[in-house]
């Protein structure tokens, strides 16, 4: 690995998805990286939603077996934490200079250096997305592919960015407060999810819950002051030329921003997944429905999930959410025309059934 003098790798026995956790020191300031794996193997690299970090934005779908034997079979996996968004960070100073998305975009460039890595798949979820497809316009020799949950691509329409002008002052004024957690839970999951019939929370929002009350509010604000004044990547996208796999979650709120930026990339390489009563955290709220359309992509680059998993591969269930789903793809979306190397424009609706 090239890792440089100043930089500082920590090993941490307890950690939620195992592996070792680095902080790796960059230009732009210390960014918290998981590795999981071995680091001999290809590259996935992963980047989290406003709020969230590799625990709460990963584990649903990464702890569901047919996922992890797809994912950590084929992968090294480096879960990059926006910056203070780690496990028991400490509150970025006031005197460390603002970044902007460009900023948090090349500091994916030097982890990547710091690791040894050439080039990666990424895997990111709505901010983390954006974050992920710019670092793909910019250095588009890194990056093989991208898999994109409810990403947004367009510049905040003057209603999020009065919105998020909102949620920073009840940050700046009261932290994690209840109104901020609950507008953060309508950001990532459904109304379905959220307002259950039974009258009792589910455990993946009252886990949510308890996670979010671990971040440090002032740090979550950083982030969020960077997304607020994102620009508008419309232009560059017809130029990616990495095959691309988005999954859209129906509730999501950044739903038709998803499919918008869909059908403005290259439609020989980028492919739909829209999923069916669900928010913008599929990843969490139906991580079932991702599996037979990452199968798919993943076979397009010669990788297979280990055969003695394949027999269970209609079992899977989120382990936060008391119900199990399952998924009806289109076998269309699984042909190796389709999500191999030819790469067609499918937009393949996900009924998940209860």
């Amino acid at each position: 690995m090239g890792e440089s003098s100043d930089s500082v790798s920590i090993d941490i026995d307890l950690i939620p998805l195992g592996g070792k956790e680095c902080t790796v020191k960059t230009s732009k300031g210390s960014v918290s990286v998981l590795v999981c794996g071995d680091q001999e193997k290809p590259a996935l690299i992963t980047y989290p939603d406003l709020a969230l970090n590799y625990v709460s934005c990963f584990q649903g779908l990464l702890f569901c077996p047919e996922a992890a034997s797809l994912l950590l079979h084929n992968f090294c996996i480096y879960h990059i934490d926006a910056p203070g968004h780690e496990l028991g960070a400490d509150v970025i100073s006031s005197d460390e200079p603002l970044l902007c998305v460009d900023d948090l975009a090349d500091q994916i460039a030097e982890v990547l250096d710091f690791f040894g890595l050439r080039e990666v798949l990424c895997l990111g979820v709505t901010a983390g997305a954006y974050v992920l497809t710019l670092f793909a316009m910019k250095y588009k020799e890194r990056v093989l592919g991208l898999i994109l949950v409810s990403p947004i691509c367009k510049s905040p329409s003057w209603t999020e960015w009065l919105y998020n002008k909102v949620l920073m002052n009840l940050i700046y004024f009261y932290g994690m407060c209840g109104v901020l957690k609950e507008c953060l839970l309508q950001r990532y999951f459904s109304k379905e999810l959220r307002c259950s019939v039974q009258g009792a929370e589910s455990d993946i929002i009252l886990t949510c819950r308890r996670l979010l009350d671990e971040r440090q509010s002032l740090n979550v604000m950083r982030f969020l002051q960077a997304i607020n004044v994102r620009h508008d990547l419309t232009e560059g996208l017809k130029d990616l030329q990495c095959r691309t796999l988005i999954f859209a979650g129906e509730s999501s709120p950044f739903h038709a921003e998803s499919v918008y930026m869909s059908t403005k990339m290259n439609h020989k390489i980028c492919a739909l997944v829209e999923v069916q009563a669900c928010g913008s955290l599929v990843t969490e709220e139906h991580p079932n429905s991702m599996i037979s359309p990452l199968e798919g992509f993943l076979m397009g680059f010669g990788y297979h999930r280990q055969t003695h998993a394949a027999s269970s591969s209609s079992n899977c269930s989120n382990p936060a959410s008391p119900t199990s789903h399952y998924s009806c793809i289109a076998p269309e979306l699984l042909s190796p025309e389709s999500l191999g190397i030819k790469l067609k424009p499918i937009r393949t609706r996900v009924d998940v059934q209860f």
